[in-house]
């Protein structure tokens, strides 16, 4: 494709290049959560004392509102485009807390007292962060199904790693990034991928900003050798405002790199944080927090399920299972009974007299339609109950709350070399693979989702992977 082709092409498709619609949303977006999140405070203690506080008086309170914006603005919290989840986790708490920490302050210097108004900010504190972080995952959707989010950038590198590039920027719905022309340095080959132009020019970087005002370019060409890379970059990324260096180290997935200067030689610097003792303290500390807490709220569910278990077909309540944990111990791993008693008997049977299900019983260790599934445990597969009991384990020390998933066996070679470093840690009840995909994905992304977990560890990675668990067991996503 030549620069005129692209013309017509692009300018039938694309009318902006700036981030400025996609901040004004996320504006509009937060506005909304914290007003909810002050409805929500003043709806609870009105619960508590309907003769102290309206519900309704929340809707005064707006002229708060701006400084929030203004501490978001100054985490960085706007256009909120490419910001790892975890991190927006962490700055819209520690936003939070500074503004509702402000609002509060003031209250009680001006009136001296606690009123009931200053209690219904303290609860609009504790489910503010919840609240953000809901309607700002609404808002990535609509920008991306509407296609309004969508912040142009060039693409240098149409082999593996542009590829690569090309897949996640169209897939994913937090990016704010859509690839619109791809520059390759090779003549001739295919004019397009995934619709995407390609041009076989890599020098046409400052007429693209000439013509387009594109501001954003992301080189993939990690083979090009130093000498050519220089080149590159000051003659044709340098025209771009914004521009990013996709490495060729794919395997070191850290959120938490940073650069050092070795007497100017730069290095990145990266460590395993859940081998830092106080980490692992932190991580402890909060299981037990969450688990104590979650497992008292939902007592009456726990002693439901174990009902409707012992009355829908014979047999005991928990099962448990032989699991391979941290460092490759066995442990005993706790769930719901979902399917008869029998079941190791007539899963035999099924591998012996079905070739398809024997083929699927060795890619995922799961069937989808599993005849050994008893109705209620049905039920309980498909929302995630069942793994509930795993709470014991996680008391007993031998899981945490977030990790990668105990595994069987016969499953240690699925993970080849990578079994001892994934391994290292405890197991988790749920993870980052199960909330990005849970069954649907292969042991490949496994690997590379629980990789980048390990390496990219922080409580408040911990905290996003247990928010996006609700969500991801209401909608019954990959659980079978």
């Amino acid at each position: 494709m030549t620069l005129s082709d692209f013309d017509i092409w692009y300018r039938t498709r694309y009318r902006r290049t700036s981030s400025a619609l996609t901040s004004t949303a996320f504006v509009i977006s937060d506005l909304l959560g914290v007003m909810l999140s002050f409805g929500w405070g003043f709806f609870w203690v009105n619960i508590y004392d309907i003769s102290i506080i309206n519900f309704k008086s929340f809707v005064m309170y707006w002229p708060y509102l701006p400084v929030f914006i203004l501490i978001f603005q100054v985490l960085d919290l706007y256009p909120g485009v490419s910001l790892a989840p975890a991190e927006e986790l962490r700055r819209f708490s520690i936003g939070s807390f500074m503004a509702y920490g402000g609002i509060i302050m003031s209250r009680y210097i001006e009136d001296r007292d606690w009123d009931a108004v200053s209690a219904a900010f303290i609860v609009s504190l504790v489910f503010s962060t919840v609240i953000l972080l809901t309607t700002r995952n609404i808002t990535h959707r609509l920008l991306h199904k509407t296609r309004l989010g969508g912040i142009p950038a060039v693409i240098y590198g149409s082999h593996s790693t542009g590829k690569l590039v090309v897949d996640c920027l169209q897939s994913s719905i937090r990016t704010g990034y859509v690839p619109v022309l791809i520059l390759d340095d090779e003549p001739g080959g295919v004019d397009e991928y995934r619709d995407i132009p390609i041009i076989h020019d890599i020098g046409v970087g400052p007429e693209l900003v000439k013509r387009y005002n594109i501001k954003m370019a992301i080189v993939a060409m990690p083979k090009l050798d130093s000498r050519s890379l220089k080149y590159l970059l000051n003659n044709s990324v340098s025209a771009f405002r914004y521009n990013v260096l996709i490495p060729n180290f794919f395997s070191i997935t850290n959120i938490w790199m940073s650069v050092r200067d070795f007497d100017g030689v730069l290095g990145f610097v990266t460590s395993h944080r859940l081998k830092m003792f106080w980490n692992l303290g932190i991580k402890r500390f909060m299981d037990l927090v969450l688990v104590i807490i979650g497992g008292i709220i939902m007592l009456p569910l726990l002693l439901l399920i174990t009902l409707l278990i012992k009355l829908s077909s014979p047999g005991p309540v928990l099962y448990g299972h032989k699991r391979l944990g941290k460092n490759g111990r066995t442990f005993t791993a706790y769930k719901f009974r979902s399917m008869v008693t029998d079941s190791a008997e007539r899963l035999q049977k099924l591998l012996e007299s079905d070739p398809e299900i024997k083929r699927e019983w060795a890619a995922n260790h799961k069937l989808r339609n599993d005849p050994r599934i008893t109705k209620i445990g049905r039920f309980l597969r498909r929302t995630s109950f069942d793994e509930f009991p795993q709470l014991i384990n996680i008391l007993k020390g031998e899981m945490s709350l977030v990790g990668p998933r105990p595994i069987v066996d016969d499953e240690v070679e699925k993970y080849g070399e990578d079994f001892n470093r994934i391994f290292s840690v405890k197991p988790g009840l749920t993870g980052l693979w199960q909330v990005s995909g849970r069954s649907d994905t292969d042991y490949n992304e496994r690997v590379s989702y629980d990789t980048y977990y390990l390496q990219s560890w922080s409580g408040w990675l911990d905290l996003w992977v247990l928010f996006k668990t609700f969500g991801v067991v209401i909608r019954g996503k990959g659980a079978y």
